[in-house]
């Protein structure tokens, strides 16, 4: 039995060959580019994390300190000239900025280079008339009473990455109708 060849054998022309390459190729460079993309923004969320860490050690150590300064016994003096190793309350913070971050005795931490740690401490500035806002610990301007501070920390790491974290410190002391006389004022 003699049968035609010609009619059962089937492939690709020339033209179809060529644009089934040209859909590969571009579906493949679709994908690359992806993942491209993907590898160059995988270490955002690592910096922000580490922007985070840097700032919780900012503010556990500032909020482990002191309300009022003990060699005086007075809310804000002026910050201690002997450097951060030396910082006794909360105040001596003020403004403190450091690029690297520091450890608690005033140690740069060489891998961190990158990060700018930037503190802010301010009696309250939310509530600068005297409001209540947090219950008892709001400040009484009115009568000179400090109880409550406000501490920022503010992170810049590589690439402009920012991290804020904000948190508070009372005088639990200072109460105005218990114990008016641990109330220190701003100085």
């Amino acid at each position: 039995m003699c049968t035609d060849r010609k009619k059962g054998q089937r492939g690709f022309s020339l033209v179809e060959l060529i644009m089934a390459i040209v859909v590969v190729s571009v579906g493949v460079v679709a994908i690359l580019g992806a993942i491209n993309l993907t590898a160059g923004r995988s270490a955002d969320p690592m910096l922000e994390r580490q922007a985070q860490f840097i700032a919780e050690a900012y503010l556990e150590e500032i909020l482990l300190k002191k309300f009022v300064d003990p060699e005086d016994d007075r809310v804000c003096p002026s910050p201690e000239a002997a450097g951060r190793a030396n910082y006794d309350n909360v105040c001596d913070y003020r403004g403190l900025s450091e690029s690297p971050p520091r450890d608690q005795f005033g140690n740069a931490i060489a891998p961190l280079a990158g990060y700018t740690a930037t503190v802010t401490v301010t009696p309250d500035p939310a509530n600068p008339a005297g409001a209540v806002a947090l219950g008892p610990l709001t400040n009484d301007y009115g009568a000179g009473y400090i109880r409550l501070l406000r501490v920022e920390i503010a992170v810049t790491g590589p690439g402009g990455t920012t991290v804020v974290l904000t948190g508070y410190r009372t005088h639990y002391r200072c109460n105005s109708t218990l114990a008016p006389g641990q109330c220190r004022p701003l100085t």
